[in-house]
């Protein structure tokens, strides 16, 4: 969807981020883009205060999606089409900031309805207005949602899923995935000591806690741009979410290992192998993506680590493996991401349910495919950022009933009968939604 934005800038600049928000929308939610490919190239050019305020908008309509097209269907005769199906997210922005954030009546309606004039869309600007003012006259934000799912914030197929695997904890689990996420900071050792960087942090009056599980992990109390924190730079430290943190001493790597990191853009987990076993012999990243590769490069660049990167399709070892087999594996899946749908609002709704299949069928190729690099003896953590059960504890039952010499190492299982590994739920202890499993090849005879 193209926009007159220069001009609007010219004009009027919160009008400007009104149609811009009403832009990233249209291209997530219609054109299936994903947030980290639109809302850059847009907040590029602007102050830091408007990049929050529009990302804001953006996640916060993301979050509350299915709450705001319901009161747009209360309220709109028929669905716009062709050049003016974007009015439809405008409207959405609007009914956002009237219900849910600080921005005042007056602001949300006037400059939401002027925004019409920087999409090109002058025409909708009554429609839009009108739709405003019976939202409020009319109190429609005060109506509470129909039913559970909607409430949720969740597509249908992916509240039906919880619905079946977690009963018990679906209230929890369903309003920890809509709270924002907070910022966890992994301090690099190798640079700086974790208590030094938090003398840093104090003697700039910037909060934060702790956690037990985490030796070097740090939760910010506030978000802001990390790029302005002490020693970023300087490579002081990594922003990783306290789960994603788990898996480097759930691989426990050794000195003088041959270790892989497995799907590893961007590069995180890679770096805190490193941070964690400096003396490891040789520890190589592979990534099929070459963009998404330059970003391991960055992060090893930025913190001062070495590792091999190698380009290759981890479901086929034959394109890029040398035949020396690896003491551990780390293999951080390809999956749905609905572990991390609180710090990443547009996969719940660029995710369809068509694609858990595929997702599954991939992670069993790679899973096999990869194995057979692994010693006997060696070590395999698999790892993903989902909590469906059929890309977790069901892929390692099956993996493990198919495969003679693979066990599952179960020392820190939930239910390693039933439900093989461990699955953290989003909010536990502040983390994202990830799950872990543990597997060890059989000695040679």
């Amino acid at each position: 969807m193209k926009t007159k934005n220069n001009k609007s800038r010219n004009k009027s600049y919160s009008v400007n981020l009104r149609a811009e928000a009403a832009t990233v929308l249209f291209q997530i939610l219609e054109e299936g883009k994903s947030a980290r490919e639109c809302l850059p190239a847009i907040q590029d050019h602007l102050k830091e205060q408007d990049k929050a305020w529009l990302q804001e908008m953006v996640y916060g309509v993301l979050r509350n999606l299915p709450i705001l097209q319901f009161w747009l269907r209360k309220l709109l005769d028929k669905p716009l089409k062709n050049r003016f199906k974007i009015v439809e997210h405008v409207v959405m922005l609007g009914f956002y900031q009237l219900a849910f954030s600080r921005v005042s009546q007056h602001a949300a309606v006037s400059e939401t309805v002027a925004a019409c004039q920087a999409l090109n869309t002058i025409a909708m600007k009554g429609l839009v207005n009108a739709i405003l003012r019976t939202f409020l006259r009319e109190n429609i934000f005060e109506e509470s949602a129909p039913n559970e799912q909607i409430a949720s914030g969740l597509p249908k197929w992916l509240f039906k899923k919880l619905q079946l695997e977690y009963q018990a904890e679906l209230s929890n689990v369903v309003k920890n995935m809509q709270l924002k996420a907070p910022i966890w900071l992994r301090v690099n050792p190798i640079q700086i000591s974790a208590e030094q960087y938090k003398t840093k942090l104090h003697q700039e009056n910037i909060e934060y806690q702790t956690s037990d599980q985490h030796t070097n992990g740090i939760i910010l109390a506030k978000g802001r741009d990390v790029t302005s924190l002490p020693g970023f730079h300087e490579g002081w430290f990594s922003v990783q979410d306290g789960a994603a943190q788990l898996a480097a001493a759930y691989l426990q790597p050794k000195a003088g290992e041959h270790i892989l990191d497995c799907c590893a853009a961007p590069g995180g987990k890679t770096c805190h192998i490193l941070e964690l076993q400096p003396e490891i012999t040789s520890l190589y990243a592979l990534e099929v993506d070459q963009t998404r590769a330059r970003r391991i490069e960055e992060n090893l660049e930025r913190l001062k680590h070495k590792a091999n990167i190698i380009i290759g399709d981890a479901s086929d070892p034959s394109r890029w493996w040398d035949n020396k087999q690896f003491d551990r594996i780390l293999l951080d899946a390809p999956c749905s991401a609905t572990g991390i749908i609180r710090r990443h609002p547009d996969v719940k709704w660029l995710r369809k349910a068509a694609d858990i299949g595929v997702l599954v069928e991939l992670q069993k190729q790679i899973l096999d495919a990869i194995w057979l690099t692994l010693k006997p003896g060696g070590t395999l953590l698999y790892a993903t950022c989902s909590i469906l059960p059929e890309e977790n504890h069901q892929q390692i039952s099956q993996f493990l009933s198919r495969t003679h010499d693979a066990r599952l190492d179960d020392s820190f299982c939930h239910d390693s009968v039933n439900k093989p590994g461990q699955q953290i739920l989003p909010g536990e202890q502040q983390m994202d939604g990830f799950y872990y499993a543990r597997l060890v090849k059989s000695a040679a005879n």
